[in-house]
């Protein structure tokens, strides 16, 4: 989620101030208008993740991701047209790692979708920014919220993964792997190209990496008008819009109250797990998500109180 903080800082010198301040911008209207666009963006990020789900029966899972990325790149490069011309090598070599860890991200989030419940794959992948946050902060403290998050892997497992498909648990925990990736070459992509031109670039080069695994998989299938539509579907939920919305939120919102909202999504993923695929949660897989929401907020709430004034200036 860093590349639409990075448009904020590039184009709203006095909004990225004020996140890096902790304060929301002047002049917002309500406080809950930015928190309502940030739950609104993550509703439709899992909603558009159940639909993907429902998707692959008809494309596979390396077909839905062909057709989110393909679809989203599309959107993104005629919205934003980026310029090709001005960039260093440096530059290209940082978006194509963008891209790639992108196009690797949903890989393995969709085989895990495809085989363990959509809440708990979200669980299991929220462990990768969770870890990173636990390393850069380098305080005792985030060994709680460490011990939190196992304790919640341990009882969403069962005690063992094979309570759940290993496979499937496996694919979740590397996708975590690759969102922490995502989240370090996204900051870096922000600060080397303007606006959202690095994103849509990224994008593209997502797709093309994917596209022949979609086409190796599903062939002619990807082109049937009513899979189209509903990879249209997934490409506006799951890209297009949230990026949007977060865009906006972040406006007004401060940095650290974002990334606490971002913790509920592995909630979010269950209640659209629990609607539209119809996959129920026992008391103790609610228990274990609550969990690793918690030291997903804790570690967030303690990064940020270990700033001193000269870091949130840098």
């Amino acid at each position: 989620m860093d590349e639409t903080r990075a448009v904020v800082v590039a184009n709203e010198p006095e909004a990225a101030a004020a996140l890096e301040a902790g304060a929301p911008a002047a002049g917002s209207r309500s406080a809950l208008a930015p928190v309502a666009l940030v739950v609104a963006g993550a509703l439709s990020v899992q909603f558009g993740a159940a639909i993907a789900v429902l998707l692959m029966p008809r494309a596979g899972a390396l077909g839905v991701v062909t057709l989110r990325l393909v679809l989203a790149a599309l959107v993104l490069l005629v919205v934003c047209r980026p310029r090709l011309r001005g960039h260093s090598r440096a530059d290209w070599r940082t978006v194509v790692a963008f891209g790639a860890v992108m196009a690797a991200m949903n890989v393995l989030f969709y085989q895990a979708a495809d085989r363990i419940p959509l809440g708990a794959a979200v669980t299991f992948e929220v462990l990768g920014p969770l870890v990173l946050s636990v390393i850069v902060s380098r305080r005792l403290v985030n060994l709680v919220w460490a011990g939190l998050a196992l304790g919640g892997v341990l009882l969403l497992s069962g005690g063992g993964f094979d309570r759940l498909d290993p496979v499937g648990a496996a694919f979740a925990l590397s996708a975590g792997a690759m969102w922490a990736a995502y989240i370090v070459f996204s900051a870096r992509t922000g600060r080397r190209f303007p606006q959202a031109d690095g994103l849509a670039l990224a994008m593209a080069v997502g797709a093309v990496l994917s596209l022949p695994l979609g086409l190796a998989e599903s062939g002619s299938k990807l082109i049937v008008p009513s899979t189209l539509g509903l990879g249209l579907a997934v490409a506006l939920m799951s890209s297009v819009l949230p990026y949007t919305l977060e865009l906006l939120a972040l406006r007004r919102l401060p940095a650290p109250t974002f990334a606490v909202l971002m913790s509920l999504e592995p909630a979010i993923a269950a209640t659209a797990g629990f609607f539209v695929l119809h996959q129920a949660l026992s008391a103790v897989d609610a228990l274990a998500i609550a969990l690793v929401i918690a030291a997903s907020m804790g570690a967030v709430r303690t990064q940020v109180a270990g700033k001193t004034p000269g870091d949130l200036k840098k």
